[in-house]
């Protein structure tokens, strides 16, 4: 079985954190929210792919349509305010998190097979590279996403009461969730290394190994003459 050193089971545990934290983070609507302090607040909370609002009207159009509840944040009725709601920043930030969880979902693909593999299969050390790679470029896109949103989410030029939002748990398990990635990633090729070591290793002993037995065959068979 593949997770059979102490380096690969903290691989596949870092891998598996990183999973659950990222997951949620990704389909959970509290990347941003309201602190609670105001009693009616236009705005409510965000995630990624959903937004809640109260009685919110933008100043910046000629109509009077307040928008109330919780809605996919492509839905049509966002339609109109979608210059809005989608800033530049905020579309970046759904790109490279969805690219994020995209190549989790691959790594965590992988080190399923990872688990169920021989160390003597000769793909071995090209799953745990392979893996290990994209879990590293998971988590730089991850950390553009939450980099970019810790930096311009709270800004004053987006959500209403600006002064009354914070960054949301959501938030909070993406950014952990990423960090587990690096380690993750890390510990793969460091295994993938060490795999590669143990293989050297074993094909210098079994060629000494053959050597010995064919010189002594020769001792023997020299011996034998005399």
């Amino acid at each position: 079985m593949g997770a059979s050193t102490r380096t690969g089971k903290f691989a596949v545990g870092f891998t598996a954190f990183a999973f659950l934290f990222i997951l949620i983070a990704f389909c959970s609507p509290y990347w941003l929210q309201t602190d609670g302090e105001l009693e009616h607040p236009k705005f409510t909370n965000l995630g990624l792919w959903e937004l809640c609002l109260r009685n919110f009207q933008d100043i910046h159009r000629w109509y009077d349509y307040p928008f109330n509840g919780c809605m996919w944040i492509f839905e049509e009725e966002y339609y109109i305010i979608h210059d809005y709601i989608l800033p530049g920043f905020f579309i970046a930030v759904q790109f490279f998190f969805t690219l994020c969880f995209t190549l989790l979902l691959m790594g965590v693909i992988m080190t399923l097979m990872f688990l169920s593999c021989s160390r003597d299969n000769d793909r071995y050390i090209m799953l745990l590279l392979t893996n290990g790679t994209v879990l590293l470029l998971a988590a730089l896109c991850g950390l553009i996403a939450v980099a970019t949103f810790g930096c311009y989410g709270d800004s004053r030029d987006w959500m209403p009461n600006w002064e009354h939002n914070d960054m949301g748990w959501s938030f909070a398990l993406g950014v952990v969730g990423t960090f587990a990635l690096f380690p993750a990633g890390v510990l793969f090729i460091v295994e993938a290394r060490r795999a590669t070591y143990r293989r050297l290793n074993n094909i210098a002993n079994t060629e000494m190994a053959a050597a010995y037995t064919m010189d002594e065959r020769k001792y023997r068979g020299g011996h034998t003459d005399i």
